[in-house]
């Protein structure tokens, strides 16, 4: 290897509420020579990280400005209300955004829901992230709205949650440079896509050197006419009867 040459990597951007691991463990047995590093970012900076060169790609809440940037959506995430346990709330199954409307929403700056019309009442002041919102919930200062992930993600004993049925809800999507979209992108797009190893994008692997099959013996058609067999010649039989006598 020269003194230019680098070993290849992959960074991996990441948002707080998704879980990369099972596409990680992929990564490292496909290529078990490219190093994957895992880049936690907030939901708001993840697209300039890509732009700026930070990550390869990354899992990222949408929308993105994909002027710049590609994306392929891969799931959406139900939106719940995180309440204390014993909340009136807690009692029933799920509630609309009108259920909220005498209670203290909370609204962290790190917010991924895009509301035309928030709902409940608004807190003083916004906690400046959603776990630091969560422990005003456990303090009984009001309510909090998020993706079901986050909910799960600062989950606590004396906490739970309940589906908002008409709430905004949040999707998640894989994303990287447009202009930058590399070999190891391409892998990742694979896995994540499900794509096996010897799928016709992958580029992991190559596929494995298949034996030629041995030639099978051409079977003869059904109907086909056969090749007369030629009839053997018979000796003939000596014809019995008195022998004659010279004259």
């Amino acid at each position: 290897m020269t003194g230019s040459e680098t070993t290849p990597s992959f960074r991996l951007a990441y948002v707080p509420g998704v879980t990369p691991t099972k596409w990680v463990r992929i990564w490292n047995e496909r290529l078990p020579d490219v190093p994957l590093t895992l880049v936690q970012v907030s939901a708001a900076e993840a697209p300039d990280v890509l732009r700026a060169g930070d990550a390869d790609a990354g899992f990222v809440r949408l929308p993105v400005d994909r002027t710049d940037l590609s994306a392929i959506p891969l799931y959406t995430e139900t939106t719940v209300v995180v309440i204390p346990k014993d909340h009136v709330v807690a009692a029933v199954d799920e509630v609309s955004a009108a259920d909220l409307a005498d209670e203290i929403v909370l609204h962290p700056l790190d917010d991924t829901l895009t509301w035309e019309r928030r709902p409940g009442l608004p807190a003083h002041e916004r906690p400046a992230t959603t776990e630091d919102a969560v422990e005003l919930v456990a303090a009984g200062i009001g309510v909090l709205v998020v993706p079901q992930s986050l909910a799960r993600l600062h989950h606590r004993k004396d906490l739970t949650y309940r589906p908002v049925t008409d709430a905004p809800e949040s999707r998640v999507a894989l994303s990287w440079p447009e202009a930058a979209t590399t070999d190891q992108v391409e892998d990742f797009i694979g896995i994540v896509r499900g794509r096996t190893v010897n799928s016709s994008r992958g580029r992991a692997q190559a596929p494995a050197t298949q034996e030629k099959p041995q030639a099978k013996a051409k079977a003869k058609p059904r109907g086909a006419a056969q090749p007369k067999k030629k009839p053997v010649a018979r000796p003939k039989a000596a014809k019995r009867g008195r022998p004659r006598r010279r004259s």
